[in-house]
């Protein structure tokens, strides 16, 4: 039984890939979304308690254990591994001291005893390796599981059909091609047969101008088709880019809580692998099909056998061929890693380099770089090696075939079962049926590599949007704009991960300041990150005046807030573009509002282009102090209803931190403010504080009533301001 091999579709989706192509071994399918939500996936990946959990959920009973390569030769497979510390794959088959993996990042790859273990064990050191050992219990069987989807060419075809004229105008250039090409052996023949043998000067002048012609009809062909692809793959490119970035900012923002940068960009770059096989290996393929079935034809019309001979030898060259390629694809893989690792241990001798010296650790990192450069070097020999049977076989394939149908021509010709002409025919056409034979090798790999990015595109494309537009929303905020907070209970995902907030009850009165203080990890940022709806609350409600939160529109909601994170962000543009972020017509009175504000006057007047200095993503040439006043000055801007501050002011010195404060408290009059700080200082003069501890509410009211219960507040504060008893 073939094992089922999958892909994995991002980075971090190895742990759920593992597992469905271990449920699909057993004989059930399951959809890669469903898996990763059932793994807890986030931009971290998953655990091995995660994929466990999982994987019960579908009815499997599971086992986490350590295992040495003995104890790992008796358990039940497939099992899945925990691979380079970093990676999961599944063991499926051990056989002859060959190990049998099947890597979701890489394919199907057989390793020896020593490769296995380098990468199970993890270290060098280490003398076992960790397993998830799992086995179907009837639960597993009861479950119908998922159907398997088929990929939906039909969404990426619709982008092709509104230029489906400009594709006649391809086909019929593909066909005139095809005709031009025929036209070249007879031509061959009629100047050896006609003009040579009669000694016909003329005719073969005229057989000659054909030729140019032919050529020059080949070009100009060629010449228009390559303008006619140009425009369509420029424009089926921007149409699906186009779709893909409206879909992208449409999903929710815990759609890019569990996706890294990485993913995203690879469904970018999936475009230019589906653009170029629509428009171009298809095209090419289908060009090469129409040479290669119009030259057997002919073929076969000048010699039966030499027909059959021609089939045979190209079968047989890529059948050669395609041997290799499984051979050639694990020695890739493994050399990939090792290269891998060479990069790696190069940058730390190089940006390490401090610390090696001051620890006089020269010689073993250098000893070490030498070891990865001995095994690089020999699976080079391996690579060679490989490449020259490869070589030699299809060589040896191709001149025999060559050999075989010249003696089969010559004999013909010396029988006078066809003319010297013939001949020369038939070796051009020969030459033309290789050629079709290696573009459509390449064909079933672009195919493939099509496919699974295909996949990977629709997947977003059936992502439930943030507003469904089933679901009806309300674009205005009640008269009572006060935020209430009932039961609420809530988790971030991954397995084993605690409840965050714990039957959390939260009253924020409107034009009221409200601070949030706590120890790290109390789930305060949560609290902003559920009002901002980031996520969904796991269980109770959010609501402002009557109004539960997941009601009223993202937009309209997202419109009235002012919101400075711990992580904003900084775009490539102008610092007064940063500011006005979402505006079309910047208002320059509200401009100059903002910047007073955020006591961002005199930095700005001491730029030379002042608000038209251009600052990059990561801020360049700003101070974390200077980017924190700009992501002030932004909420600001907007003159929102709602503000929320997340360590707003926790890089910013003393002096700043106490202008932009006094400031900001003449702004926020009338104003409903959520502040979440450390420094207690930025918080004493809210109108309520609450102070949370493991995500409970332990106290809460002013400055003055807390310090005077002398409780955990006053216990944050005394360690901070040093009150006395």
């Amino acid at each position: 039984m073939k094992f089922p091999g999958y892909k994995q579709q991002d980075q971090k989706d190895c742990g759920p890939t593992c597992l469905r192509m271990v449920a699909k071994y057993y004989g059930r399918s399951y959809a890669i979304q469903k898996l990763r939500d059932l793994c807890y996936i986030n931009t971290g990946g998953v655990s091995l308690l995660g994929i466990s959990e999982a994987a019960e959920k579908l009815g499997f009973r599971t086992i986490g254990v350590k295992l040495t390569l003995p104890q790992l030769s008796e358990a039940q497979l497939p099992c899945i591994l925990h691979w380079k510390q970093n990676h999961f794959v599944v063991l499926y088959k051990i056989k002859s001291n060959k190990y049998y993996v099947a890597d979701p990042s890489r394919g199907i790859v057989v390793y020896t005893d020593k490769e296995f273990t380098r990468s199970w064990y993890g270290h060098k050191e280490l003398h076992d390796g960790i397993s998830l050992l799992i086995a179907p219990t009837p639960k597993f069987y009861e479950e119908e599981g998922d159907k398997e989807k088929k990929v939906k060419w039909g969404t990426v075809l619709r982008y092709l059909y509104t230029y489906r004229l400009l594709f006649v105008q391809l086909f019929f250039g593909l066909l005139t091609g095809t005709l031009l090409s025929l036209v070249a052996p007879f031509l061959t023949q009629s100047m050896v047969d006609t003009g040579i043998n009669t000694r016909n000067i003329n005719f073969v002048y005229l057989i000659l101008i054909a030729q140019v012609m032919l050529f020059l009809g080949s070009t100009v062909v060629d010449f228009i088709r390559s303008w006619i692809l140009l425009h369509i793959t420029s424009r089926v490119n921007i149409s699906i880019l186009t779709d893909f970035l409206i879909k992208l900012m449409k999903l929710p923002l815990s759609f890019f809580e569990t996706k890294t940068t990485g993913d995203i960009m690879q469904r970018m770059n999936d475009q230019n692998t589906i653009q170029s096989f629509l428009t171009g290996s298809t095209l090419n393929t289908l060009f090469s099909m129409m040479n290669l079935l119009i030259f057997t034809v002919i073929l076969m019309y000048y010699s039966p056998l030499i027909f059959m001979i021609a089939v045979i030898g190209t079968l047989l060259y890529s059948g050669w061929i395609l041997l290799f390629l499984k051979y050639r694809r694990e020695l890739n893989y493994k050399q990939f890693d090792l290269s891998s690792g060479n990069q790696t241990t190069v940058v730390e001798l190089v940006t390490g380099m401090q610390e090696i010296k001051l620890n006089n650790y020269e010689r073993q990192k250098r000893w070490h770089w030498e070891t990865i450069q001995a095994s690089l070097f020999k699976f080079s020999v391996k690579g060679l090696a490989l490449s020259q049977y490869q070589q030699a076989g299809s060589m040896f394939i191709s001149q025999a075939q060559n050999i075989l149908i010249t003696f089969i021509s010559v004999k013909s010709v010396i029988d006078g079962q066809i003319t010297l002409g013939g001949m020369m025919a038939i070796q051009y056409i020969v030459g033309q049926v290789t050629s079709p034979i290696s573009h459509m090798l390449g064909f079933i790999q672009s195919y493939q590599d099509a496919k699974i990015s295909l996949e990977r595109l629709n997947e977003i494309h059936e992502l439930q949007d943030e507003e469904p537009m089933e679901k009806h929303f309300i674009n205005e905020l009640p008269v009572d704009k006060g935020i209430t907070i009932n039961n609420l209970t809530f988790r971030y995902p991954g397995a084993g991960n605690d409840t965050v907030l714990k039957d959390v009850n939260l009253t924020i009165p409107d034009g009221k300041t409200t601070a949030i203080v706590g120890m790290s990890g109390s789930g305060k940022t949560t609290i902003i990150k559920l009002l901002l709806r980031f996520f969904e609350p796991e269980a109770g409600e959010i609501k402002i005046g009557s109004t539960r939160l997941n009601h009223i529109s993202f937009k309209a909601w997202r419109a009235s807030c002012g919101i400075v994170m711990q992580d904003g962000f900084i775009f490539s543009d102008t610092i007064a573009a940063n500011i006005t972020v979402g505006d079309e017509f910047p208002n320059p009175v509200k401009l100059q509002h903002a910047i007073r504000i955020a006591n961002l006057d005199e930095f700005i007047n001491d730029l030379p282009l002042g608000l038209k200095t251009i600052i990059g993503p990561t801020g360049n040439g700003m101070s974390q102090g200077q980017k924190q006043r700009l992501f002030i000055a932004r909420a600001v801007y907007k003159d929102p209803q709602y503000l929320f501050f997340d360590e707003a002011t926790n890089a910013l010195d003393a002096n700043n931190e106490r202008i932009i404060m006094d400031n900001l408290k003449e702004f926020c009059v009338g104003r409903t403010v959520v502040i979440i700080a450390h420094r207690l200082s930025t918080v004493s003069n809210a109108d309520n504080i609450i102070l949370l501890d493991k995500g409970k509410i332990m106290e809460q009211g002013t400055h003055a009533w807390l310090t005077s219960l002398r409780g955990e507040y006053y216990s944050l504060v005394k360690n901070q301001l040093e009150l006395g008893a």
